[in-house]
């Protein structure tokens, strides 16, 4: 049996849309919806009723918080696996060139707590950012400018559909992969002036300071405000934008041409 975690979730719930109505497949949300099973992290004793009788495990990343609270939520995860008796756990981690981000640091203690696991299976499926979320960093202002902090950088996007579709690949055929890490970041990186001219706007990058005041005084909560600030910094210097990448992308989807990030951005700004 098959169980996909964080369902609710954006990438989750297009994991959860390609898997309907398989019946070896369970499904995991954080508030045990009708039709899941409740899988919370941050409460460790919901995990052995939840794991019971899966076989592998498609772990979507609980990114959402500092590191400590995201490496204790993973943690408590592999360990319950363990004890379950999962044999392949399956992980949505971040690309190699996001080092830089201040967010990699629990997506790769993870991925080495599970490289040292004396009885799970794994495969690592490293994302690329999201297409999508280029609309959080360079959707146009009420002025129609995308006045984000890129400078002349560029970002390897990958549509989330396409990392959907791989992780379904995956997470049902998890024996082809076994202790593999995959690469899955853009074949086209997107530069600011690019999204722009795409939405007929102005590209009018400012600072970093003026992004970091931005986001600090949107409300948001605290560690959002470097995670935001570091992922503006490492596309305006060049360290996403696919350079030395060795992308898997193509070869798990089959063959076929991903989609379209470009189209992919301009289609989530306009829909809003």
């Amino acid at each position: 049996m098959l169980l996909v975690t964080g369902v609710s979730g954006a990438l989750g719930s297009l994991v959860a849309e390609r898997l309907a109505g398989r019946d070896d497949v369970v499904l995991g949300t954080r508030a045990g919806l009708p039709g899941t099973r409740r899988v919370d992290f941050d409460a460790p004793v919901t995990l052995p009723d939840a794991f019971a009788g899966v076989d592998t495990l498609l772990l979507v990343s609980a990114g959402y918080g500092e590191d400590d609270t995201v490496i204790a939520r993973h943690g408590a995860a592999i360990s319950a696996a363990e004890r379950a008796g999962v044999r392949h756990l399956v992980y949505t981690s971040l690309s190699g060139d996001g080092d830089h981000l201040t967010y990699a640091l629990a997506h790769r203690w993870t991925e080495r707590r599970l490289q040292r696991s004396a009885t799970l299976d794994w495969t690592i499926l490293r994302n690329g950012l999201y297409a999508e979320f280029l609309t959080w960093i360079a959707a146009p202002d009420a002025g129609n400018r995308i006045t984000g902090p890129l400078g002349e950088g560029r970002l390897a996007a990958v549509a989330r559909e396409d990392l959907a579709d791989i992780a379904v690949a995956v997470a049902t055929d998890p024996a082809a992969h076994r202790n593999r890490v995959y690469e899955l970041v853009g074949e086209r990186p997107l530069g600011g002036a690019e999204l722009a001219a795409a939405l007929g706007a102005a590209y009018a990058p400012g600072t970093l300071a003026d992004a970091r005041a931005a986001v600090a005084a949107s409300g948001a909560v605290p560690f959002q405000v470097p995670m935001l600030a570091s992922t503006y910094s490492a596309i305006a210097h060049g360290f996403l934008d696919g350079t030395g990448v060795e992308s898997d992308l193509r070869a798990l989807l089959g063959g076929r041409e991903p989609r379209d990030a470009l189209d992919v951005f301009v289609k989530a700004v306009r829909e809003g």
